[in-house]
């Protein structure tokens, strides 16, 4: 993804959700209290890497979404059978990084015009997936993905699914904090690390410290 197009997407949501918060009034809580966001951006090796970065995000879980399957292995998931999508469980602190802000980092962090693959991961597990929690989750999905579309932020349609939350299954152990834990691995220096540097160059004020 070039450079203009993920600053007219960070632009543009971030204009929006300004707005949206400054409306909100703001409950004084001594109890923090957390929400849930659930992307499918491809490789969820990738996805995981990214949104750790940002400040606010208090846990990502690598796992599987949207399938057919109960409790599928990641083998199974790879044959493109069981429905599944590669997806990760963001737990995070909405007084610090929005649902907003959050939605601006899915639409960059991967390429959303791309149908059941991400580069030359190919298959319907490397779908672009919007697993909504509630109504509103939904409605700002949809909302975004249409103005994106209208505003030709992209050459092509956006083709993310939005569809309903049901079964999050976690990956195996191995997979959690994969990045973190194998950045040697050739698949992590020369297509995670990249995509990670560049995410960073973006969201560099939203990054934890």
């Amino acid at each position: 993804m070039n450079k203009t197009i993920c600053f007219l997407i960070v632009l543009f949501i971030s204009s929006f959700s300004i707005t949206i918060r400054a409306k909100a009034s703001v409950q004084p809580s001594k109890l923090k209290k957390l929400d849930t966001a659930t992307f499918a951006t491809g490789c969820f090796w990738c996805t995981e890497a990214k949104f750790k970065e940002l400040r606010g995000v208090e846990k990502v879980t690598s796992g599987f979404a949207g399938g057919h399957v109960a409790n599928p292995s990641y083998e199974q998931v790879c044959t493109g059978t069981t429905g599944h999508a590669e997806a990760c469980n963001i737990v995070y602190d909405p007084a610090v990084i929005s649902y907003d802000e959050l939605l601006e980092a899915f639409f960059v962090a991967h390429d959303p015009t791309q149908l059941n693959r991400q580069g030359n991961d190919v298959g319907t597990q490397y779908r672009s997936a919007i697993f909504y929690h509630n109504a509103e989750q939904k409605e700002k999905a949809k909302y975004y993905i249409s103005k994106l579309n209208q505003e030709k932020a992209y050459k092509t349609d956006i083709v993310t699914q939005v569809v309903p939350y049901t079964i999050f299954y976690k990956a195996e152990n191995y997979h959690q904090n994969y990045y973190s834990l194998n950045g040697d691995q050739p698949y992590c220096k020369y297509v995670i690390q990249p995509e990670l540097e560049k995410f960073r160059k973006v969201f560099k004020d939203k990054l934890k410290k």
